[in-house]
């Protein structure tokens, strides 16, 4: 981002809070909300806590909930489609194993 915009945001915007990866959160003064990304902008990388005040479900900041991570949630992960972490299926991993076969109708 351009330090121009960078300054216009920080001018001109209410910064909300920060996530843990580095994603930085605004309010303008008419009430819109938006998330400056860190790095690629990527709508998976904003945590669900996030996601609820981005999208008006809550006026209430994340930071402000006094909420208790339980012991079966995982850690928030961007979608990794297209990335070297991505998933991929064993059976597609290897064309030694078992090749993958495209249905074709009859």
């Amino acid at each position: 981002m351009q330090f121009l915009e960078q300054f216009k945001i920080k001018l001109f915007n209410k910064k909300a809070g920060s996530d843990e990866f580095g994603n930085e959160y605004y309010q303008n003064k008419k009430g819109k909300r938006f998330v400056v990304y860190k790095g690629i902008a990527e709508p998976s990388k904003v945590p669900a806590k996030w996601h609820g005040w981005l999208h008006y479900t809550t006026d209430i900041l994340p930071m402000q909930i006094n909420t208790k991570k339980n012991s079966w949630e995982k850690i928030h992960i961007p979608n990794l489609t297209g990335t070297k972490n991505a998933y991929f299926p064993k059976s597609s991993q290897s064309s030694k194993t078992k090749p993958y076969k495209s249905w074709q109708p009859n």
